[in-house]
Formats: C-alpha cells, structure tokens, sequence
C-alpha cells in the first residue's frame, strides 16, 4: 500500500507517517516546511518539500498514484486566520481543492481529512453532534467546513471516496507552540521558560482534549471505515483551562504563576464532541486518558527543544 499524507512533517503528521511505515506502507510526505520539521519525519518517508497550492504537489500525486492521501495540512492558526483571511482560505480551501483535483486525476482510492471542532463555532451545547448546525465564528472554522463541502462534492461528481474526521483538541509530543500550536503547548513552553502561564478570559472556558496517538489510530481505523462520513474523533470529556492549569502544577510538582488576561476574539467558550459515531462506525475509541497524555507530553518537553 502506498500514501501520502500532507502535512506529514507536522505535529499529527508526523505521528500518523510513523505509524503507517511501522504497519509497512510507503508513504509520502507533501510538506512546505513552514510549520513542520525535516526532524520529526521518520527516516523511511519519502519526503517531497512542496505546497499543497503547488502544481508540483498535485503532479507528485498524478505520479505516485498512492492508494490513499491523508490531507491534514492547514493553516490552522485561528488568529491569523482572522488576520490573514485571504491566506487562510488559499491554503485551506485552494490548497484542499488542489489535492483533491490531483486525487481525481490519479485514482486514489480514499481521501481522509483532518478537520476541526471550529466548524461549529460557538454552539451552546453540553454535547456537540455531527448532525449540529456548523456556525463558524473565525475564518479558520469557515475555511475547514468549506474544504469539507469541496470534498462531498468531488465524491458526488468525481465518485472519489473520503472520510472527514472533526477533531476535538489535539496535544501531544512534537507539538508546537507557535502558530496553530494548541493551549497545552502554549503553557508547556512558558513552563519550560519559567514564565507565567496567560488565561485569556477567565480560564472556564472547556475543551475535549485528545492525545495525539488517539487521533492517529482514528485516522487508521478510517481507511477501511467510515466511507462518505463524517465523523468527530473526541473523548467526550470536558476539561477547563483552569483544570488544566491544576494538572500541570501537579505533573510539574513546583509553582506555577497564573495571568489572567482578556478573551480573545474567534475564540470558542465550550466545545466538546460526542464520539459515539466514531465508535460505531471505526470500532475506535480514546485509549488515553488525559492526565497519562498531559504527563507524557511533559516529559517529551523537558526532554527537547525546541517543544
């Protein structure tokens, strides 16, 4: 078996590109190198330093004919996104349409695409489903469900087959925190530093933190699965940022000094994402729980740098 995945030099990328060679596939990797690493691309990858926008990626897949491309990657910076809205929408929707049109042209048997909880917006609701109104409040959110839409279309008029997975909050080793960089690597950084960890807004606000190596098993589980779906790949679990704060003074056993600062805008309150349609239809569920990944996220920390 043979795939690409995009992005693969990335936090996600990386990790789902070791899993995929250990399981003896040969995979590619399409990445610009602008948030991902030539460090965290594991030896046996075939590594091609191209833009998704890029003619030359569309004609790298055209060529390689792979069985399968994993597109997870994105602009995914939610502020600059907001900042930026014409870079966010080539790289997420152009880019997204670019890959598509050279899956078309080169038969692939699948597309699996990392999307996002942030197309929902700002839902008001305990339990988020995949059949809830998507109300984007940032142009990264707008963009991630139009990239979806794109891909819908394509297997209604091209016959190209995909699943669309909607991540919860991803942390984990190898994640940065800069850019699309998450809230646990933002504060792993500043920890590492010594420096006082910023709450925007009053730290209340909840997320559904998954580890890494969870989303990569979803990705995994989807290539035989879920066809023509949509599924959210979550723990069901709702944390705080003020929870989170605890576990790392826990984990980081010293004091840790807290800022609290002003909300920003384009973020979401609470988001937290039912994964029973993952569970049936991947036979996947989340094996680790979050303070095993909190710790283990940690210790990758300390150990490296950069994050």
């Amino acid at each position: 078996m043979k795939a690409v995945v995009t992005g693969g030099a990335g936090f996600i990328g990386s990790h789902l590109v070791e899993e995929l060679i250990s399981r003896g596939v040969e995979v590619h990797v399409l990445d610009n190198l602008i948030s991902g690493h030539l460090y965290n691309i594991h030896p046996l990858a075939i590594i091609h330093t191209e833009d998704i926008c890029s003619k030359n990626a569309q004609q790298i897949i055209i060529e390689e004919k792979p069985d399968l491309v994993f597109h997870l990657a994105a602009q995914a910076d939610v502020a600059r996104s907001i900042s930026e809205p014409e870079y966010d929408a080539d790289v997420n929707i152009s880019g997204t349409v670019n890959i598509l049109e050279a899956c078309r042209k080169a038969g692939v048997k699948k597309v699996i695409f990392s999307s996002t909880s942030g197309v929902y917006g700002n839902l008001q609701k305990d339990l988020i489903s995949e059949q809830d109104l998507s109300v984007p409040i940032s142009y990264y959110g707008l963009s991630k469900l139009t990239a979806e839409s794109y891909i819908r279309l394509f297997h209604q008029l091209h016959g190209l087959s995909y699943t669309i997975l909607r991540y919860g909050n991803v942390y984990g080793p190898r994640q940065t925190a800069k850019g699309e960089g998450g809230v646990v690597a933002v504060f792993l950084e500043r920890i590492k530093k010594g420096l006082p960890l910023r709450i925007h807004g009053d730290g209340e606000q909840t997320r559904d933190f998954i580890y890494v190596k969870d989303i990569v098993q979803a990705n995994l589980s989807a290539i035989e699965g879920g066809n023509e779906e949509t599924i959210q790949v979550s723990t069901s679990q709702k944390t705080s940022i003020n929870d989170l704060l605890q576990m790392f003074k826990e984990i980081h056993s010293s004091e840790i000094d807290i800022i609290y600062t002003q909300a920003r805008t384009g973020d979401i309150k609470h988001s937290c994402l039912d994964n029973q349609k993952a569970y049936h239809l991947l036979q996947w569920k989340p094996q680790v729980e979050i303070f095993h990944g909190l710790t283990e996220t940690y210790k990758f920390a300390m150990k490296n740098s950069p994050l």
